[in-house]
């Protein structure tokens, strides 16, 4: 290669290293102007990220040089980033019915005892009545886990909910999700910004698993059985009553690429020192979740001796919970017949 060569060369680098910081630049404009709409000026809609388009705009216009161009662009998006991590997430607001309380728990040796365990008794979608009990269980009875898995569209996403068994036939259901405030619903655009508390809902399996299988449209349940043992989970319990029990008094905000319901059970996992196996804290499929019950299966994760196709195909409950939807006796009855649930 002759001096032209490498001069070309050169140059062709340079474009593409001055191309992709601008491609940088231009990601972070859009997010600031997203934070600004979202987050920090919600009630000026389009004009608060519209003036901070058109001055950043005249301020590069200005600086001429394109190292000062771009150093305004990314001061710009440094005093919305300064503002929008300067926002502070709150359990004081005006909560939905079903979000309104939030729960915690007091271990006394092996004694359990859970407080606003969540129990909602649902007529219809929006007709429901909650009541908040207190709920005592035992860590000495506590004999593994399962795994609800719900989908709603893509087969790529999907929402997790971990089920605790005590006894023979009693269970603690975990939820993470986002604490709606009255007229709030959830928005996959807006779980990126700093628009939800994280919630940890300790819950009834007539309520939690019921709503998505029965009064909800559109969204289908599987429910699995771990391998995991009664050890482990007594352990990954303590994990999310540990947890629970510290947003109650350091709310901590949604973000559904970072903080989201599946990040934060392979945290409270990791907590445990014990991922699943075949698992790590950044695995790709935890944020596009919905392949998590195929690949759990692989590694030796999930109970039942079937090829994966047709455990799906069994795990699948909608149709019996809904035939036993007003049964006492309906987290005993959804698991009747299906893989790894044989005694």
């Amino acid at each position: 290669m002759d001096g032209s060569d490498s001069v070309w060369w050169k140059r062709v680098l340079r474009r593409l290293e001055i191309g992709f910081a601008w491609l940088l630049l231009g990601v972070t404009l859009l997010w600031a102007m997203a934070a600004l709409y979202f987050d920090l000026f919600p009630r000026l809609h389009l004009f608060a990220p519209i003036v901070y388009l058109v001055v950043l705009v005249a301020l590069a216009y200005f600086a001429r040089r394109q190292r000062r161009r771009m150093g305004v662009c990314l001061a710009g998006f440094l005093l919305v980033l300064a503002c929008w991590l300067s926002l502070k997430p709150s359990n004081d607001r005006r909560w939905q019915s079903d979000d309104a309380e939030t729960p915690w728990a007091e271990i006394d040796g092996n004694r359990a005892t859970i407080h606003n365990f969540r129990n909602c008794d649902y007529r219809s979608l929006l007709d429901y009545t909650c009541a908040w009990l207190t709920k005592t269980v035992y860590l000495s009875q506590l004999r593994g886990i399962d795994l609800f898995v719900t989908y709603w569209g893509s087969t790529w996403i999907a929402h997790p909910i971990v089920s605790f068994q005590f006894g023979d036939n009693d269970h603690v259901a975990a939820s993470i999700e986002t604490r709606d405030e009255v007229g709030e619903g959830y928005s996959a655009i807006r779980g990126f910004f700093r628009q939800y508390e994280l919630l940890y809902v300790l819950s009834d399996e007539r309520d939690l698993v019921r709503l998505r299988s029965n009064y909800r449209t559109g969204e289908d349940v599987y429910l699995f059985h771990t391998t995991a043992g009664p050890e482990w989970s007594r352990k990954l319990f303590l994990e999310y009553v540990n947890r629970a029990n510290d947003l109650r008094q350091h709310p901590k905000w949604y973000n559904a690429a970072t903080d989201n319901c599946t990040t934060n059970i392979f945290t409270q996992m990791a907590a445990t020192g014990q991922l699943p196996a075949g698992s790590s804290l950044h695995d790709w499929w935890i944020l596009l979740n919905g392949r998590g019950p195929e690949i759990l299966y692989d590694h030796g994760n999930l109970a039942g001796n079937l090829p994966f196709a047709d455990m799906m195909k069994r795990a699948y409950i909608n149709p019996a919970a809904h035939t036993v939807n007003e049964a006492p006796d309906f987290s005993r009855r959804i698991r009747a017949g299906r893989p790894g649930f044989e005694r």
